[in-house]
This record gives C-alpha cells, sequence and structure tokens, in this order.
C-alpha cells in the first residue's frame, strides 16, 4: 500500500470534478474537494502519494474499511452471476441479506423492507407508522440528523432543515436529553433523564396522542454530537409510546453493525423498536444499501393489505451479496468485538487523557469506535469553540483544528464545535495510536483559541 504520485492524473479528476459535480450541502464555488487515488483499510491517498488516516470512515460507513478483498469478491461474483433483478421476485442473495439482518435484530424484527439508503428508510419507517397508526404526527427530536429527503429533511433538528422546512410535514420536534447542554437544568444523568422523559410525555398530551404515529429517534445521535442516552431513557420512551399506542423507530443508520461495539447501538439499552432503519454499515457502503426491519405487529398491518410503496432497486442483488459478505465478515474476524475492545481499551482512555491535557475538549462521550470531542473556549461557561452554525471567519478555529489534523496525516470528522472519532471498527491499536497521537497535536491549535 505504497501511494504512487500522479499530480497530472489529479488535476484531471479534480477539473472534471469541477466542472460537472454538483456537490451535496455546499456552496459549489467555495469548496475545493480533494482527488482521491486510492483507499485500503483504513487509509485512503490523494494523487500527490500523500496518505491519511481515515478518522470518517467515509460518511461513518466504512466499518470493515476499505477494499476488503472478501466483500469486494463477492460482488464481483454475484455481478458475474445476476448483477440486477426486479425486487418482487425472490433473489438468493437478496433472501440471505434479510435472513442475516433478522438473525441480529432485536426481538421481533424479523421482516426487512430494503431501501437505497438511510434517508429512504427513515422515509418508508414513517409512512408505515402513519398507515399502521392511521395518525399524521411524527415526533422527532432537536440535535438529529435522519436524512435529506424532504420528509426526513423535516424530521431532522438541525440547521439543514432550515431552508427545506415548509412547516406542514405533520412533524413536532422534542428535546431529547444531553446532560453536557441540558435543556432541563439537570445536574446528574438520572435529572436528565427523568425531565426529558416528562417533557417528551407533556409534549404527547399537548399535541394529543390520538394525532401521533411515531416516536423517531436515533439510538445514539450521531451527526449531531455522538450523544448516548441515560440509563432508562429509551426503555422510558418505548414505556410512552406503550402506553399511548405510538410506533417507536429507532434509527440505526450511523449506529448500527458494529458502530458502538454491538451489533445494534439498541443492544446497549435492552430496547426492542417497533421499526429499525438501517444503512451505512450494513455492507460498509460498497453498494448503497439501507433498510426497515419491521415487527410482526407491523408486519401483520400489511398482510392482506398492500404496503403503497416501494423502489425499482429494493434489495439490488449487488448491494446485497455485499451485505452478505460484509455481515459473515464481521462474524469471522470480530469485528464487532475488535469495535468495543478497543474502544474500552484505546480510544476512551486516550480520549479522556487528552481532554485532560487540553483546555479545548470540553466532554468526551461515546462507545465501541463512536466518539465525540466537544470543543470549547471556556470549560466552565462551557461556550462552544465556534458558534452554532458557524460558517466563514466564525469557524475559523474549527477550520484551523481541521487543517493541522490534515497536515498531520489525519483526516477528521468535523461539525460544528466537534470532532468526532469515528474510524473503521476494524482499525488496529497501531493505527489508532497513530491517529489519536495526531489528534493529540492538532487539539494544540485548538487550545489557541481558548479563553
Amino acid at each position: 500500500m505504497t501511494p504512487q504520485p500522479n499530480p497530472e492524473a489529479g488535476a484531471a479528476v479534480k477539473a472534471a470534478d469541477r466542472a460537472h459535480v454538483f456537490h451535496s450541502w455546499s456552496a459549489q464555488e467555495l469548496i475545493d474537494p480533494l482527488a482521491v487515488a486510492g483507499a485500503q483499510g483504513s487509509y485512503f491517498w490523494d494523487y500527490d502519494g500523500r496518505r491519511y488516516l481515515d478518522f470518517t470512515s467515509g460518511l461513518v460507513y466504512t466499518n470493515i474499511g476499505y477494499q476488503h478483498p472478501k466483500v469486494v469478491a463477492a460482488i464481483q461474483e454475484q455481478a458475474a452471476r445476476m448483477t440486477t433483478f426486479a425486487p418482487a421476485f425472490a433473489v438468493e442473495a437478496r433472501s440471505e441479506a434479510a435472513r442475516l439482518i433478522a438473525e441480529r435484530t432485536p426481538g421481533d424484527l424479523d421482516k426487512v423492507f430494503f431501501t437505497n439508503g438511510g434517508a429512504d428508510a427513515v422515509e418508508h419507517a414513517v409512512r408505515m407508522a402513519r398507515l399502521h397508526t392511521g395518525r399524521p404526527k411524527v415526533l422527532s427530536a432537536y440535535r438529529s440528523y435522519h436524512g435529506g429527503t424532504q420528509q426526513t429533511v423535516n424530521l431532522t433538528g438541525d440547521p439543514r432543515r432550515w431552508a427545506s422546512d415548509s412547516g406542514t410535514a405533520g412533524v413536532v420536534r422534542f428535546w431529547a436529553p444531553f446532560l453536557y447542554r441540558s435543556r432541563f437544568y439537570a445536574e446528574t444523568e438520572e435529572q436528565e433523564c427523568a425531565r426529558a422523559l416528562e417533557h417528551l410525555e407533556a409534549t404527547i398530551t399537548f399535541e394529543g396522542p390520538s394525532t401521533i404515529a411515531a416516536i423517531v429517534l436515533e439510538t445514539v445521535p450521531g451527526t449531531a454530537g455522538i450523544m448516548p442516552p441515560p440509563p432508562g431513557y429509551l426503555a422510558g420512551v418505548r414505556e410512552l409510546c406503550d402506553t399511548y399506542g405510538i410506533v417507536f423507530v429507532l434509527d440505526e443508520v450511523m449506529a448500527g453493525f458494529g458502530r458502538t461495539g454491538t451489533w445494534f447501538a439498541a443492544d446497549l439499552y435492552d430496547v426492542v423498536p417497533d421499526l429499525m432503519t438501517f444503512a451505512k454499515g450494513v455492507n460498509s457502503g460498497y453498494v448503497p444499501l439501507g433498510g426497515v426491519a419491521i415487527s410482526g405487529a407491523i408486519a401483520d398491518t400489511f398482510g392482506k393489505r398492500p404496503y403503497p410503496g416501494g423502489l425499482t432497486y429494493s434489495g439490488h442483488p449487488l448491494a446485497c451479496a455485499a451485505a452478505v459478505a460484509t455481515i459473515e465478515v464481521m462474524a469471522e474476524e470480530g469485528v464487532v468485538e475488535n469495535a468495543a475492545r478497543l474502544g474500552t481499551s484505546v480510544v476512551g482512555p486516550a480520549l479522556h487523557e487528552l481532554a485532560e491535557r487540553h483546555p479545548s475538549v470540553g466532554e468526551v462521550r461515546g462507545a465501541g469506535m463512536f466518539w465525540a470531542l466537544e470543543l470549547v473556549r471556556n470549560r466552565e461557561t462551557r461556550e462552544p469553540l465556534v458558534p452554532y452554525n458557524a460558517a466563514g471567519e466564525a469557524n475559523a478555529p474549527m477550520a484551523a483544528f481541521a487543517a493541522a489534523a490534515k497536515a498531520g496525516g489525519l483526516w477528521p470528522f468535523v461539525n460544528m464545535n466537534r470532532t468526532h472519532v469515528v474510524p473503521p471498527c476494524t482499525i488496529t491499536e497501531a493505527e489508532l495510536k497513530e491517529g489519536l497521537a495526531a489528534l493529540d497535536s492538532a487539539l494544540s491549535v485548538a487550545d489557541e483559541h481558548v479563553e
């Protein structure tokens, strides 16, 4: 894995990108995308031969790293056998992927509706909940991300929603627990949990339980800040849903398939939702795939009543073959166990040690290969290192931190005033220590902006 410089090829790739590719979430004239020449395992490299340790796992999806040979071979074999086939038929790769997923989902989530990714998985979960209950409203949390389609961006609780929020999507938002920036004046996890549940029940009461189809939560919020819920919170939400006949939807698009050191983050909290969405890590993003795992009660709703939804590429054979191979690799190679072990023995202790030495680190939180550092200007006041939704000069401290990390050979995940540590779940201890050393150096740049 020795990158070979080829700057002329890189320049051609960059020129074609800038001429024709329209990038998501971006002002097109203000971006400068890196031209990537290749990737392997936990690393990728550019056309100048610079190699980066990827602490982002792409967009938190390459859970088994880049170019795993067994998954690449499975895609090639499936392409040779049956490249594609319509979703109305029973196809071996599709059937086997569904079986392997159902074996690992909690409770009776034994039916799988395949989608092309996470956003349409959440979209269909909401549709199923509304049809199952006959109710229109959906509750979702501030500090959340559920996708970029019209319905899911309206479910989202971060600023990316604002430009598309018409206020007519049938969505009501509430505050989920987050002790570090508590909206409930809580001083302990127990207080935060109890007050968040009280707030949620009050929201249900005043919105009218008979109007609410579903509560949609990320089991562990991802892009919004990797905020593990306090003990008892998800169980409390489950109880509220049971009391009021509301469908409980857990979004595991980012947190699922080993990311938290368990097959699903729900396993950490011993909770079973009615619907669970997944994507990303199900096949490490090698071919686009997502889905909804469905409980028996909701599946029965559509036993003799057609489900009014579908996708041309639902359960695409190439994507499903990649999922089968990915799940088999994760089981055979102990990938979930690796994420749990290194999260506990290496990442957690190292990040807490960095927090002790770097005044810019306000809080460390996470599990497995799913961690966040909250960067602040002042530990006492907890003022974020940059303002909420900062851009341009206001975001300069985080931009400087990111630049320092990249200069040290680390590609960081940066969102608002946080950096997330989300490398592949297959990462080695030596690779982690390399990345954590580069992170240590980059945090010194963030420290320069502390009051």
